[in-house]
């Protein structure tokens, strides 16, 4: 099966699977989406919500928590582990929001690596939700299931952001990492992957392989 098959029978598989995913952080304000993705970090997102439910009520604006005292937003933010980097960070960047872009979020990609915590999941997270810009979040279930699928052979999120560039269609990159994500949660886990199930199998290297496996062992006397 050619590349450019694989990806268009998965893409639109996504899409009939999960046709109205999304992020599952909790947000109103662009900068609330950046700085819940902070304290995503080795946490879960159901406990992000939480904890950005307190946050966000706390502060209720930008400048409050460019302003706050960081031993408070400290003991807020300590539930999603740490805590201090965490909560240094988005005050930092609340700051640098204010002071270098006017309390806006950028929507380039060189500007948004500029804050305090923000690397390329992050920002491709901010262009494509925030701006609707073509982008590739290479988060752990992105860079497991295209593994998984055939569509790159590395676990280097940068790679895997500039191969799934290539070959996935710009208007389809930012709805497919979410739909990764729910596959990930629902089908294609990590631990325990419901292969036979999978309506994405007919397009996964993972599931050729098992396959053939298989009829090695039955061939064998």
């Amino acid at each position: 099966m050619r590349i450019q098959e694989r990806v268009n029978g998965i893409v639109a598989g996504l899409k009939k699977l999960y046709p109205d995913a999304e992020c599952s952080l909790a947000y109103k304000e662009p900068y609330q989406l950046l700085f819940a993705t902070r304290l995503s970090a080795q946490c879960t997102d159901a406990r992000v919500n939480i904890v950005t439910r307190e946050l966000y009520s706390r502060y209720k604006t930008l400048e409050e928590i460019a302003a706050c005292d960081i031993s408070e937003l400290e003991k807020i933010v300590h539930p999603c582990g740490v805590f201090r980097m965490k909560a240094k960070d988005i005050r930092a960047s609340a700051n640098m929001l204010i002071e270098k872009f006017g309390g806006k979020v950028p929507d380039t990609m060189e500007e948004l690596l500029t804050l305090p915590g923000v690397g390329r999941k992050t920002a491709n997270l901010i262009l494509g939700d925030i701006y609707g810009k073509p982008a590739i979040v290479a988060d752990t279930h992105c860079i497991r299931i295209s593994n998984k699928l055939g569509l790159c052979d590395t676990k280097d999120p940068k790679k895997v952001e500039m191969r799934l560039k290539q070959i996935v269609p710009p208007d389809e990159q930012n709805m497919m990492c979410h739909r990764l994500v729910w596959h990930g949660r629902a089908t294609c886990t990590a631990r325990n992957p419901k292969c036979d199930e999978c309506e994405l199998r007919n397009f996964c290297k993972t599931y050729e392989q098992i396959n053939k496996n298989k009829e090695k062992t039955h061939g064998n006397p």
